[in-house]
Parts: structure tokens; C-alpha cells; sequence
């Protein structure tokens, strides 16, 4: 994202925007996606392909939905929540499943022992980071030769698109007014849709994806061009 905050500063504002929009976090993503999130979100694990027995990381994973997804779709899996906002674990925590660990974690010093991961996971971490090719390093670093790493995130509106100028409205307006009518906090959502236009571009994220050392790098655009699945795995010869 384009910033003039320091490192230190963005991790603290972003850790205190959602601590602030917790409460109202999971119904906002419903609203603002139609309901799709749902469903991107199931896509996420089914890529995962998780194994009985599996150890899976939701980085970044706010309210936990994605490790909660994870345990419906293979209920013998471990399922680790992590995210380094307290106020957003605690909003998802009375949903717990059996099988479900919680975990604060920075995604740029993960607390974790190299090759720990059959799968890597997360819902809109990315471009909240302060350092992207660092977030992604210690994700494959924690990821088992073989895993697989599956990452859900916005990506700037097409720049052909004839839907490009109601997205751009939909975003700059509508959301930051949902925003505050919902959360109250309208500054949160003049964040997320910014944050999002100033994100990489698809292609471009997968680039760096494959020079942190991922191959089979793919991915896929959902909601009109403005979100995308990437997807990636560590080579198994990896000895890292």
C-alpha cells in the first residue's frame, strides 16, 4: 500500500481500526460483498486441500471464519487462528469449534518453527501489512515443503472496465457510508476501500509471490476484477 506511515505506525493503526470495528466486522464484510465472502472463503480451504490430520494457519484471521471453514470442511484437521489484533479474536471466540487454537501473531515475526504448516491461509491480510515480501517470506518459511499457501485479498478495480467508474463510487461512497451508519467508524472504511485501490495488482502480487519462492502460482478474480484468490505451493524440495 502506498503510506507515508513508518512500519511502526501502520501496524498500530491498523491494529486500532480493527480493534474499533471489531463488534461489527464480520456483518459489514456480508454487506459490502453480498453475501460472497461466504463463499470465497470456502474456496480458500477447498484449495488448501486438507488432509486428516492437517495443520492449517488462518493468518491475519480477525474473527477466525476461515479456521472455523477449515474444521467444517475436514473436522480431523488443526485449525490455528492467529492475528495480532486482541479486540478481533475476542469478537470471534464464542463461536469457537472443537479443534480450533488461537494464537496473537505478528504476520512479519511469526511465532512458529520452520516447515510447521500443511497449509498457509488468510482473508485480506495482505494489504494491510507493512511488509509484504517479509508477511509472505515468514508464511513460506512456516510452511511445510509441499503445503500450500492460499491468500484472498482485494486488488485495484480494471482500468478498461466499463463497471470501473460504479466500483470506484460503490467504494470511495457507499462503503464509508455503510460504514458509519454500521460501526460508526467511517474512517475504517475510507481506509479499506483506499487501501485496496493503492494494493497491487493481481499479476502483479503474484509476481512477488513466486519470488518469495512459490511455484504453481495462480489466481483467480471474483466480484468484478476487484477481488482475487491467489494460490501457490512450496516446492518439496524446499530447505527452508
Amino acid at each position: 500500500m502506498k503510506s507515508e506511515l513508518s512500519n511502526g505506525d501502520k501496524a498500530i493503526r491498523v491494529r486500532r481500526m480493527f480493534s474499533r470495528i471489531a463488534p461489527r466486522y464480520d456483518l459489514m464484510n456480508r454487506l459490502m460483498t453480498a453475501g460472497q465472502d461466504v463463499h470465497w472463503r470456502q474456496e480458500i480451504i477447498r484449495l488448501a486441500r486438507l488432509e486428516p490430520g492437517a495443520r492449517v494457519l488462518d493468518l491475519g484471521a480477525g474473527t477466525g471464519d476461515i479456521a472455523r471453514e477449515a474444521l467444517r470442511q475436514q473436522p480431523e484437521c488443526v485449525s490455528v487462528a492467529a492475528d495480532f489484533t486482541l479486540g478481533m479474536m475476542l469478537a470471534g471466540k464464542p463461536r469457537n469449534l472443537r479443534g480450533l487454537v488461537w494464537c496473537a501473531a505478528d504476520a512479519l515475526n511469526l511465532p512458529y518453527a520452520d516447515n510447521t504448516f500443511d497449509a498457509v491461509v488468510s482473508g485480506f491480510l495482505l494489504r494491510n501489512v507493512a511488509d509484504l515480501p517479509r508477511a509472505i517470506a515468514e508464511q513460506y518459511r512456516v510452511l511445510k515443503p509441499g503445503g500450500r499457501w492460499v491468500a484472498l485479498d482485494t486488488t485495484p478495480p480494471p482500468q478498461n472496465s466499463l463497471l470501473t467508474p460504479f466500483i470506484r463510487f460503490h467504494m470511495r461512497q457507499v462503503i464509508p457510508l455503510l460504514g458509519e451508519v454500521i460501526t460508526g467508524e467511517r474512517d475504517a472504511y475510507v481506509y479499506l476501500p483506499t487501501s485496496s485501490e493503492n494494493f497491487l495488482q493481481a499479476e502483479t502480487l503474484a509476481q512477488v509471490v513466486e519470488r518469495a519462492g512459490f511455484r504453481e502460482v495462480a489466481f483467480r478474480r471474483y466480484l468484478f476484477g476487484v477481488v482475487a484468490i491467489h494460490r501457490a505451493v512450496k516446492p518439496a524440495n524446499s530447505t527452508v
